[in-house]
């Protein structure tokens, strides 16, 4: 039986670039690690950018280069992959849970004003599945309480919002490079930001507290590193950065394909009751990262995934209420964002999808809705 799977990176070109990268025998940090920073920091619009492992590293360094610690609060958008709380957790600090929009699934600004405490000293807004969270609003609150806005940017590369990019809203902004996200490395992530200073701290942090092997390969004189502060094994290697380079010559092309692919789901969906169709707020450039519905409470989401799978479609949830997560004791309650998680539903979307997997896809879903409810 053929399978629809949930998603599916697009690769061409890019085992010629990794092969340049395996015959130079340098494959650490190095070179394409370079390349790949400035081709995102250029897309974005933003002065820096420092390559990392994965995205929860990223958003790590973040809070500890906006000065996080033991006893501070972060507002984290609840709807969220753990990595985001993680983060928080990770720095001695306490993720305090803010609700969500019910139509975007983004943090909601006004339970952000509820939960702000003496002890707050930033918010983490998450871009869920690549819509951006509404950041004008999101700033105002943040510079009234002086407030520090590190961008859970993780699905949202080349999303935009009044024709600027995820990313250049807060003081520094994290992406992800899973194989899931809108273009992949395999594993990778990144930070950035317009403050020199922050970049420089991210970067030392990021490869022990020292100089990348690189910088000081290129330097005349013979240096021996020094360590002044607790650093971390964080560092990218250029055969997944050499995969980046690639695949940021071809964002915008996934991106434009993906908003196709989404507005024919739209208009498919519309003749199938029990499902809403995700919505995209005014202003903003959605890349749809994942296609995320919304089950009728009649729908029983987790057997309609069996029964997806077993038609050959792969489906998944949206993602997850934090708040609920026995490793973070959370007080705080986010209704909606439970309400979310427990009837959201992801369907199919990658580059090499057709108009005919996605009449497949809601094909089956209508046939498996009259079974689920």
């Amino acid at each position: 039986m053929n399978i629809i799977p949930l998603a599916k990176p697009f690769f061409d070109n890019e085992i010629l670039e990794i092969q340049k990268v395996l015959e130079s025998g340098w494959v650490s940090q190095g070179p394409e690690v370079k390349e790949f920073e400035k081709r995102v920091s250029n897309y974005i619009g933003v002065k820096y950018a420092v390559a990392v492992n994965n995205c929860t590293a990223a958003l790590h360094l973040a809070n500890i280069c906006a000065g996080i610690t033991q006893g501070d609060e972060v507002l984290v958008a609840d709807y969220t992959f753990p990595a985001t709380g993680h983060s928080v957790m990770y720095c001695g600090a306490h993720p305090v849970f803010v609700d969500i929009n019910q139509d975007t699934y983004n943090i909601d600004p006004v339970d952000i004003d509820r939960k702000i405490s003496e002890k707050t000293k930033a918010i983490i807004p998450v871009h869920t599945f690549g819509q951006i969270a509404e950041m004008n609003q999101i700033k105002k609150i943040a510079d009234e309480h002086n407030l520090i806005i590190i961008e859970d940017a993780a699905c949202a590369l080349g999303s935009r919002q009044n024709g600027k990019f995820a990313g250049s809203f807060g003081e520094f902004a994290c992406f992800s490079f899973h194989a899931r996200k809108g273009i992949t490395t395999g594993e990778g992530g990144m930070v950035v930001t317009d403050d020199s200073a922050l970049a420089e701290k991210i970067r030392h942090l990021s490869v022990f507290g020292m100089k990348m092997a690189w910088e000081r390969e290129q330097s005349e004189e013979f240096q021996i590193p020094e360590f002044h502060d607790t650093g971390y094994n964080y560092k990218m290697s250029d055969i997944a950065a050499a995969v980046g380079v690639i695949q940021m010559e071809k964002v915008e092309a996934i991106i434009q394909k993906k908003r196709a692919l989404a507005q024919y789901y739209n208009e498919q969906l519309e003749s199938v009751d029990l499902v809403v169709a995700p919505y995209e707020s005014p202003g903003n450039h959605h890349i749809y990262q994942s296609y995320v519905t919304i089950l009728d409470k009649r729908v029983n989401r987790n057997k309609m995934i069996k029964r997806m799978a077993q038609a050959g479609v792969q489906t998944q949830i949206g993602t997850y209420a934090s708040h609920i997560q026995p490793v973070y004791r959370a007080r705080e309650r986010c209704p909606v964002s439970y309400d979310v998680y427990c009837r959201s539903l992801a369907l199919p979307i990658f580059y090499s999808m057709t108009e005919a997997d996605v009449d497949f896809v809601v094909k089956n879903l209508q046939e498996n809705l009259e079974m689920v409810t």
